[in-house]
């Protein structure tokens, strides 16, 4: 029987960068959501569970998979270039949340939270149509790996 999932998530250290404490702590949140719930299966792999390393490297993300035990399962590069303009979008949306909370409506609160979610939703469907053929993932895996993606770009004050 086989494991498709993931029991560990490092991001790499030299290509991210260090953030200031809130975006680590944004990070790290991420980084337990996905291990709290995934279902993530490469390409042509037929034992798990997983453990991933992803990089920005040459304006690129990199999925350097193995498995548990640290044996290399396969290594994906994408392209950054599809997911920049949503990526932009969804700090937008965000930023317009957080701006709104302080002291907007309730009712625009929620306006703003929907349209931040829908953003964050189409984006996690563009990635996932990015891994198709390579790594086989759930919605809301791609949407875990998604917050993770746009919380490595963070880089804080």
């Amino acid at each position: 029987m086989t494991d498709q999932r993931l029991v560990a998530v490092e991001l790499d250290q030299l290509t991210i960068g260090k953030a200031d404490e809130a975006v680590e702590h944004e990070r790290r949140v991420a980084i337990a959501d996905l291990l709290d719930s995934n279902t993530f299966h490469p390409a042509e792999s037929e034992a798990g569970p997983y453990a991933l390393r992803l990089a920005i490297e040459d304006q690129r993300l990199v999925f350097d998979i193995k498995r548990e035990n640290g044996d290399a399962v396969r290594m994906f590069v994408f392209s950054l270039g599809p997911l920049r303009r949503i990526i932009k979008d969804y700090f937008l949306m965000c930023e317009s949340y957080y701006a709104a909370v302080r002291d907007a409506p309730l009712g625009q609160i929620e306006a703003i939270d929907m349209g931040r979610r829908g953003v964050h939703n189409e984006g996690s469907e563009l990635l996932r149509e990015r891994l198709a053929g390579k790594i086989e993932v759930d919605f809301d895996t791609s949407r875990r790996l998604f917050t993770l993606i746009c919380a490595l770009h963070r880089r804080g004050a």
